[in-house]
């Protein structure tokens, strides 16, 4: 084995010991000549101690493998989330070329070969194709989280040149929830002047995980990172990721307020007008999320419930966010 491999493919995990399990035993099998690349387990779970069921998984899958390819356990102690885990992993390698995938997908056997690749041609970073094969009829969650599928860089695939990462830091770490991070750092490429491609043929399948009822609220809690992204990349966020304000958001919290207030003033048309505004909203809400998605009763339900949670907990987050990071985030 070569002093230096080519590649570290750097995953970042936290408390998903079997989806680990299965994503190492993919890696392990690359087409790729197993002397050149390293695989770089940043372990966000750590004990200060150094116990740890990760660091058993990787000792494990190194010796069934005879060490080849080379793993590393890499314990991140000093930050939490997966920013900064992955910024200890790709730091922990000397490689040239750091590639990225989660815990929780499948690597094709040729996905390492394909992106190296393409990154040869004269890239400094490309994303590469995620597959998530979804039922007939999803679910609402489901459907919202085959929508990675469509990310033109995202840390379940992608490579970068050490270089580049070196250039612009790595991950900003103030991105502490696996949400937006990838889109900072490929907005941060782009603005630094380097190239980012795309690999299609390097593929990783990363199959949709079961999620409790009413997910779609705990969820609204990541739109905080939005602010930051937005304050960080103003133009490209609204260029890439949201063009426009949820005006039907703003509506229907707005018809929300007025109802009690018009109703300690006595006004009972005005109750009568912003009630009829608030249900209209929220039912159009539901209807276009249950457009094409599963309609078991349960997810039925679920879709009428959080489609009136959500408009005012998205907005409470939105101006948390706003507040955090300092910027007028509409």
């Amino acid at each position: 084995m070569p002093a230096r491999v080519e590649v570290a493919v750097v995953v970042a995990t936290y408390r998903r010991a079997a989806l680990l399990r299965r994503c190492l035993a993919a890696l392990c099998i690359q087409s790729l000549d197993a002397g050149r690349y390293e695989i770089v387990i940043a372990d966000d779970d750590a004990n200060r101690d150094g116990s740890s069921e990760t660091r058993e998984i990787v000792e494990q899958h190194r010796v069934a493998t005879g060490g080849t390819p080379r793993l590393r356990y890499v314990p991140v102690t000093a930050t939490q989330g997966p920013a900064g885990a992955r910024n200890a992993g790709w730091r922990a390698s000397d490689a040239p070329t750091i590639a990225f995938t989660d815990d929780d997908t499948i690597p094709d056997v040729d996905w390492l070969s394909a992106g190296l690749a393409c990154l040869a041609s004269d890239h400094d970073a490309v994303g590469g194709t995620i597959r998530m094969p979804l039922p007939q009829r999803p679910t609402d969650y489901e459907r919202d989280a085959a929508g990675l599928t469509r990310a033109e860089f995202a840390t379940a695939n992608c490579f970068v040149a050490r270089h580049a990462l070196e250039s612009v830091g790595g991950f900003d770490e103030r991105f502490t929830s696996a949400w937006r991070e990838d889109s900072d750092l490929h907005f941060a490429l782009m603005k630094a002047g380097f190239s980012v491609g795309f690999a299609a043929s390097a593929v990783v399948l990363h199959p949709v995980r079961p999620a409790p009822f009413g997910v779609s609220l705990s969820q609204q809690r990541k739109v905080v990172f939005d602010a930051l992204l937005f304050k960080k990349h103003r133009a490209l966020y609204r260029s890439r990721i949201q063009p426009r304000p949820p005006w039907n958001y703003y509506v229907n919290v707005v018809a929300l307020a007025v109802m009690p207030v018009a109703a300690l003033a006595g006004q009972r048309g005005l109750v009568a007008v912003a009630t009829i505004v608030w249900l209209a909203t929220a039912l159009h809400f539901a209807v276009a999320r249950l457009r094409g998605t599963s309609r078991r009763p349960m997810h039925v339900v679920e879709m009428l419930w959080t489609s009136i949670a959500i408009p005012p907990l998205a907005l409470w987050w939105r101006a948390v966010g706003a507040f955090r990071y300092r910027v007028a985030y509409l």
